[in-house]
């Protein structure tokens, strides 16, 4: 979004000034005249400007708005467009229920915007942080089909199916995590105060130790008096991943390489492939035509291999060609996707043919979830009990070399 500094009149003659926010100057001529005003002047401010004077109205570092928190205000505002409330009264009513405080301010602010005469999904493109460009689109698509409370509907669907599609990756992941995370707190704390006074003996002898007790009592040694190098490390290497994600090339070949991880490979393919036909789904029973619907698609995919497969099919879409082409030729598209796509598109429903094809994949989602929470915990048995068994020899066997020599 892009803000623009304007000179405008009304009918009767009264000139204001202002500032207005829209992606491209036509829009913001748009935005104005459906103000009932007569653009006189404008200009679209420089950036700095903007950040100097302007900005947003809602001052999005006071909380970070939950995923969670937006499908509530996707279903309460669907439920209640559909019970003919207007589209203000409904925003009016979601503020007065809604506590988490900026996500209130924002609402509170695209329901000015809407009373004073701006179309939602503009006041609600002010808000990337909370309302995404997937979401304004079925927005958009609404407003120009005039079945906004059917569009609102898919979407409330839409959210809430993204939504507990990320709850049950994060819920099996959180036993793991758990037990990794005491682990590494258990292992620290054995390397700080308990190995010293076990190996404070061996190292008083004087005998040649094995590799790895020398290793267990050097990791020991650079925990205790040379922590803060480990602390630096980590920052470090924090802030340096952090960069190196941004980078369009490492984004690119992490994308990749998350296809080929063994197991979590094909989690991680089922996982685009749902966000794929979900949201295709949703936006084409919106009324959202094909092309600009795989370019909204491209976008929220989440992953840089299946986005540039999605903007090739676009270009064959535009030149006339099936829109299963590109995915039947790649090796990361199962071939019941592009037979199903090839279906929907001669059978003329494309919306259905990707609802199913959802649900099958989704299943196949929670069914491998399931199955990885059962396979970790062996696997993390074993690892505890390789780290304990090694720490262990590598302390007995010594004393038990050391006890033979006397």
């Amino acid at each position: 979004m892009s803000q623009y500094s304007y000179k405008a009149k009304r009918k009767e003659g009264q000139v204001f000034e202002g500032v207005v926010e829209a992606p491209q100057e036509d829009a913001a001529v748009d935005v104005l005249r459906e103000r009932g005003l007569e653009v006189i002047y404008l200009e679209r401010l420089d950036k700095e400007v903007v950040k100097k004077t302007h900005g947003f109205k809602l001052p999005f570092l006071g909380g970070k708005i939950k995923r969670k928190e937006v499908v509530v205000f996707s279903r309460q505002l669907a439920v209640m467009i559909s019970a003919n409330l207007s589209v203000v009264q409904a925003l009016r009513i979601i503020v007065s229920q809604t506590e988490q405080e900026t996500l209130k301010a924002a609402i509170a602010d695209v329901a000015d915007e809407v009373e004073s005469g701006i179309k939602l999904s503009i006041a609600l493109e002010k808000y990337p942080q909370a309302f995404s460009h997937f979401f304004v689109s079925m927005v958009r698509s609404g407003e120009t089909s005039g079945k906004l409370d059917e569009v609102l509907e898919y979407l409330a669907d839409q959210e809430e199916k993204d939504y507990d599609l990320v709850s049950k990756i994060k819920g099996a992941m959180i036993y793991p995590v758990f037990i990794i995370g005491g682990l590494v707190v258990v292992g620290v704390a054995m390397m700080v105060f308990v190995i010293p006074q076990l190996t404070g003996m061996l190292t008083a002898s004087g005998t040649k130790l094995p590799f790895t007790t020398r290793l267990l009592i050097g990791t020991s040694d650079a925990l205790r008096f040379k922590w803060y190098l480990f602390v630096l490390a980590a920052v470090i290497l924090f802030f340096t991943f952090k960069y190196v994600l941004k980078l369009p090339q490492a984004k690119q070949f992490i994308d990749t390489i998350k296809l080929k991880f063994p197991v979590f490979g094909n989690l991680f393919k089922m996982i685009y492939l749902v966000r794929f036909t979900q949201s295709l789904s949703t936006l084409t029973k919106g009324g959202v035509p094909l092309t600009a619907a795989l370019t909204i698609v491209a976008e929220v995919v989440g992953n840089d291999l299946y986005k540039k497969l999605i903007q090739q099919t676009i270009k064959e879409v535009e030149d006339g060609n099936s829109v299963a082409v590109v995915f039947m030729e790649s090796s990361v598209v199962p071939k019941l996707v592009s037979q199903m796509l090839s279906v929907g598109e001669k059978t003329g429903r494309m919306d259905l043919v990707l609802d199913k094809v959802s649900g099958f994949y989704g299943r196949e989602i929670e069914n491998m979830v399931a199955n990885m929470t059962h396979l970790i915990e062996p696997f993390i048995m074993v690892i505890i009990g390789v780290a304990v068994g090694g720490m262990v020899a590598s302390i007995i066997l010594p004393m038990y070399n050391l006890a033979n020599q006397f």
